[in-house]
């Protein structure tokens, strides 16, 4: 049963039903080294807060093409850090590379950071990536469900996630994707379908004929740009092809 199926002029991209059920995107959590009050006003005053610094960084490093755009992912790292910190219960995963990547380069600036992170939330608060140590105490802590994410992202905002969350909108011919499992995918012809196979053989995307050198390239290839994808896709068929690769979880965005 096919539960996505997407269409960019020649290009058909379809992707099972548990391929999108199993997709976790999530990078990253904080871990803070003091408690701070749940409901603190501090946190949404957060949101106000400036870094000229950091959205000219973002720039320059090509991590967003405009000054708008730079600016929108700052504002998301903002309300991530405020919603972990408004609920202590639970441990709430990053779930963008793109926000994710854009928190790593604001702590660069450590001395601003820091000031930040005490004078909003009153303590430092660690980027702890999903593979690191965790104590017992932090073991023990309920993670959050992208859904449980998402209904505390409304219920502090107002509003839903907006599309900065959303890591395949970004999706540009000048983009660096990475394979998460180069050389272990394997391409299989079905009736006038591609299918792209997990190591254990299930199905994580199906394309048209159109597709089948970039499917291959994409299969064995462990980083590159979207441009690069070989054979006969324009530029919006490439992108829409790597965004079904990202959201079954075959590629993810370089930093």
């Amino acid at each position: 049963m096919l539960d996505v199926s997407l269409s960019v002029q020649r290009l058909r991209v379809d992707m099972p039903i548990y391929a999108t059920d199993k997709v976790s995107n999530s990078t990253a959590a904080p871990v803070v080294e003091t408690c701070s009050p749940p409901g603190d006003p501090n946190l949404l005053d957060s949101l106000s807060y400036t870094a000229p610094f950091l959205i000219e960084k973002l720039l320059q490093d090509h991590i967003a093409e405009t000054a708008e755009e730079a600016e929108a992912l700052f504002a998301e790292v903002k309300k991530y850090i405020a919603l972990t910190q408004s609920d202590r219960a639970k441990i709430y995963a990053m779930h963008s590379l793109r926000v994710d990547v854009a928190w790593h380069q604001f702590i660069l600036f450590t001395k601003e950071y820091a000031a930040f992170c005490h004078t909003y939330f009153g303590n430092f608060i660690h980027h702890c990536p999903s593979t690191a140590p965790r104590s017992e105490e932090e073991r023990s802590i309920e993670v959050a469900s992208l859904a449980q994410f998402w209904e505390r992202y409304i219920e502090l905002f107002g509003t839903p996630p907006s599309d900065i969350w959303n890591d395949a909108a970004a999706i540009r011919p000048t983009r660096r994707v990475l394979n998460r499992h180069p050389g272990q995918l394997v391409i299989k012809d079905v009736g006038d379908m591609i299918d792209l196979l997990s190591p254990t053989g299930e199905v994580l995307i199906s394309v048209n004929e159109i597709a089948r050198s970039a499917l291959a390239f994409t299969s064995q290839t462990g980083a590159f740009y979207v441009r690069e994808l070989p054979g006969e896709l324009d530029d919006d068929e490439k992108a829409a092809l790597v965004a079904g690769l990202i959201q079954c979880n075959v590629l993810r965005l370089a930093s």
